[in-house]
């Protein structure tokens, strides 16, 4: 798959078929956009090209907005290429580019710099300066600039449109089990190893600490997890600590992996930790020996989930 930072881009991806949006997730509804454009993509016998902003608008227009993200761009182009996607636009997003007229962004944009064939959008897209261009103004377009455009209907589940949105929510209330139902894998942080103030190593239970940057934080709590370390094939069972450590009285967000069997210096080394069973909330304990007890019940809960 190719990767362009803009909107200039060789001919021969001219004429693609365009999907527009976050994708945050690239789960089950937007996995449904990608299996209609490949049917597509086989009657016209041309390329596949999502288009992307970096960062997200919804993130650059309010700064506030930190632990949003269900994925990074690393993870987000694996996903892509899964969905046999030719080329990524990876739009830099900025007050300028935020300026655009919408009428400039399908003539100029879509039209003349990429001559979009076939271009997907949700119903509820909306693009240019203000937010002025919705699905309506892209279809008055759609003769003058030569493209077909397709507005799937979302997909459902339990009378539930499955979204981004919906799989924070499920996430943040610890609801573990559907997110990854509707993602169709295991949600996965990756970030890379940080050295910590070693709590766990004197306390028994050795951790990775790792900074979960502008993840959403999923439920506070103990989690069962795999790990996918650099250069090492298998993954490697574990057990995690998502939260504030409210024993420790800390107050900064932080990802602890403990890794089974595992002894190996990874300080500065890129983890993927993937989530597989939500075990118990975030709590303050008494003493240190009253948390190291809990630690040693998790863990047995820990290993038979991972089994």
């Amino acid at each position: 798959m190719k990767i362009f930072n803009g909107f200039k881009i060789p001919k021969n991806y001219h004429n693609s078929i365009i999907l527009i949006g976050n994708f945050d997730g690239v789960h089950m509804g937007h996995q449904k956009l990608f299996k209609r454009a490949r049917e597509f993509k086989k009657r016209y016998k041309c390329k596949i090209g999502v288009v992307t902003f970096n960062p997200m608008p919804k993130m650059f227009f309010n700064k506030k907005l930190k632990h949003f993200k269900l994925m990074n761009l690393s993870q987000k182009i694996e996903q892509f290429k899964k969905q046999s996607v030719n080329f990524l636009i990876n739009q830099k997003f900025t007050k300028n580019f935020s300026k655009i007229k919408a009428e400039v962004f399908i003539t100029k944009y879509l039209d003349k710099k990429i001559k979009t064939k076939v271009l997907f959008v949700s119903n509820n897209f909306r693009f240019g300066n203000k937010r002025e261009g919705d699905i309506n103004l892209l279809k008055s377009f759609e003769n003058e600039c030569n493209y077909k455009l397709i507005i799937p209907s979302p997909l459902k589940k339990n009378k539930k449109i499955i979204s981004s949105t919906e799989i924070r929510k499920l996430l943040s209330s610890g609801n573990l089990s559907t997110a990854n139902k509707y993602l169709t894998r295991k949600w996965e942080i990756e970030g890379k190893v940080e050295k910590g103030r070693k709590v766990g190593g004197k306390i028994g239970f050795a951790t990775c600490n790792i900074d979960i940057g502008n993840y959403i934080i999923a439920k506070p709590g103990v989690y069962s997890v795999k790990v996918k370390l650099e250069n090492i094939k298998k993954k490697i069972k574990g057990i995690a600590n998502l939260g504030f450590r409210p024993t420790f009285n800390q107050n900064k967000i932080l990802l602890e992996v403990n890794l089974f069997n595992f002894n190996k210096n990874i300080y500065n080394k890129k983890l993927l930790v993937e989530f597989i069973k939500f075990i118990r909330r975030e709590k303050k304990f008494k003493s240190i020996k009253h948390l190291t007890n809990q630690i040693k019940k998790d863990i047995r809960v820990a290993r038979i989930s991972l089994k």
